[in-house]
């Protein structure tokens, strides 16, 4: 299987190094200068993963990644010259999977591009398993006043739809299926293909908060030194 990176960088010495260490029968990259260049192939073709430097002219780096990730489930690595927290929390925060700020060694984003890769195909398997398992009357679970269909990804209450991202949708999934239990942080980590070893309580954390904003946050219980416990009952 080939995988699509696209990197959106205005260096070309970056595409270079890319090219010259990634296996080329694994993998294919393009490379686009701005945003525009951006959407264009983007909207023409499967991307596996996006390679994006944050400060892009004619467009702010974190507002592309947030309509990245509005629109998709596409793999999205950030590069920055900033590297304090906040920066790191913020480009998650807006759907980022890794932020790694410069100057760093081509060998480590390699390695990020690759796990993400990796991460995103286990996701895909878990997935795959999971649709397995439920039958078409099973396709809904129920719980509240909210309704989770699995196959079509969608949440409602009442007649509202509720728009979820990617990660919050694989979250929620994981906590309507093991109702009134406490899960560990490094648990729900594994269900989702957010997965990032610096960050695990940060990125986590914020999936939940984006969850307890869009729905009753009373339904997300944290258990202090042990992860969270989704306090809803299941309806027949």
């Amino acid at each position: 299987m080939t995988y699509n990176v696209l990197v959106v960088d205005g260096e070309s010495a970056l595409f270079g190094q890319l090219e010259k260490y990634l296996e080329p029968n694994r993998y294919r990259l393009i490379r686009v200068s701005d945003s525009e260049q951006l959407w264009y192939e983007f909207n023409r073709q499967h991307i596996d993963v996006v390679v994006l430097d944050i400060n892009q002219p004619g467009a702010e780096g974190l507002q592309i990644t947030r309509e990245l990730r509005a629109r998709s489930n596409v793999g999205i690595v950030l590069l920055s010259d900033r590297d304090e927290a906040i920066d790191r929390i913020i480009g998650l925060e807006m759907g980022a999977d890794e932020y790694m700020a410069k100057p760093f060694e081509i060998r480590e984003l390699l390695v990020r591009i690759r796990n993400l890769l990796w991460r995103i195909s286990l996701v895909r398997k878990a997935e795959a398993a999971v649709a397995q398992q439920f039958s078409q009357q099973d396709n809904l679970i129920q719980f509240e006043d909210y309704e989770l269909e699995l196959n079509s990804r969608k949440l409602r209450k009442g007649s509202e739809l509720i728009k979820l991202t990617k990660a919050e949708f694989e979250l929620l999934v994981v906590f309507a299926l093991h109702p009134q239990q406490v899960l560990s942080r490094e648990r729900l980590m594994q269900q989702t293909s957010h997965r990032n070893q610096d960050v695990n309580d940060r990125t986590i954390y914020v999936i939940i908060r984006r969850l307890r904003n869009k729905m009753s946050s009373d339904l997300f219980v944290t258990v202090h030194g042990e992860g969270y416990l989704f306090a809803a009952s299941p309806r027949d």
